[in-house]
């Protein structure tokens, strides 16, 4: 009895052993080189994992970095620009300076803006309301108001305000990372640069629908009636499908778009100075006259200008000798 416990003892070990050669064999056969420079990303990243990027997390885009040998398309919206300074080093390579962007809620449809026509009853997701009706007022387009966007955000960034309905977006929390935009099945959110100094204009509505349907859902819909496009000298603001739409790479912050919209869709943050819209509307209104002057002052001399009469070339008449 004894002998059979030594013997099962010495051939369990044996056997482990064998394995055990077998599996390190195998491993070093078959071993794949990882570049070290995929750690080194790694730790130099936020570690949030957040997906901002466009990968499954912060591993997968420090992998593609290296693989990719630069980071023209490859961008960590939470490390933001410094951590891609860092990133860049390990890389041997340069990155792009990309101005500082931040979540926005393309929506002013508060709860005195939009009179609820119905009450919902069921999940209170935005994604289940969303698959269901239209929501609880005559705008289609607006915010649902159930926090899907404030659910997906890691970070506090996001929070919903009792009183408008809506969510409010804490800009020194917000990294941009972009799950608020996804989260959102009314796509009201959208990631726009910051500004300089913290400053932005945008149109606070994404509806579709023509002047009158939109503003009989809401008080603050923009109308689609153009006066902020025809006002910007800037070419930043279009309007199509009825709505504005202001590109911030083009907004020179002037604010006159935002003092003459008619229904104050377009929202201005970050101005240390409340907006006095009688004196934008003055300065807009003289900046018009001048021009209108200016253009019949020039229609005036044009119509003073002598008139040239063309010379007709003389035509020598032949002599008749017969």
């Amino acid at each position: 009895m004894t002998n059979t416990i030594i013997w099962t003892v010495v051939i369990l070990t044996v056997l482990g052993l064998v394995l055990s050669l077998v599996l390190f064999w195998i491993a070093r056969k078959f071993k794949v080189e990882e570049d070290p420079r995929i750690d080194e990303i790694e730790k130099t990243l936020p570690g949030a994992n957040c997906g901002g990027c466009g990968f499954a997390g912060c591993r997968a885009f420090a992998d593609a970095a290296v693989k990719a040998g630069n980071l023209d398309a490859n961008y960590c919206p939470v490390g933001g620009a410094e951590v891609m300074k860092k990133v860049a080093v390990i890389l041997g390579c340069e990155v792009k300076e990309t101005a500082p962007m931040v979540a926005v809620v393309r929506c002013n449809g508060t709860c005195d803006a939009r009179p609820r026509i119905n009450t919902y009853q069921g999940a209170q997701s935005c994604k289940v309301k969303a698959a269901l009706y239209g929501g609880d007022t005559g705008c289609l387009f607006g915010c649902l108001g159930c926090g899907d966007c404030v659910a997906a955000c890691q970070f506090g960034a996001l929070s919903m305000d009792p009183v408008t309905g809506l969510p409010v977006v804490d800009e020194s929390k917000c990294t941009a990372c972009g799950k608020c935009v996804a989260a959102c099945p009314k796509r009201i959110i959208e990631l726009r640069a910051k500004g300089p100094r913290g400053m932005r204009e945008f149109v606070s509505c994404i509806n579709k629908d023509k002047g009158p349907a939109a503003k009989k859902a809401c008080s603050s819909a923009c109308i689609g009636c153009g006066i902020c496009e025809k006002t910007c000298q800037h070419g930043a603001i279009t309007v199509a499908d009825n709505v504005a739409y202001i590109d911030f790479a083009k907004c020179k912050l002037c604010r006159e778009c935002e003092a003459l919209c008619p229904t104050g869709a377009i929202h201005g943050v970050g101005f240390p100075k409340p907006l006095d819209k009688e004196a934008v509307k003055k300065r807009v209104a003289d900046r018009k006259a001048k021009a209108a002057e200016a253009a019949k002052a020039a229609e005036a001399a044009k119509a003073a200008e002598p008139v040239a009469v063309p010379v007709q070339p003389e035509v020598k008449k032949e002599e008749n000798n017969g």
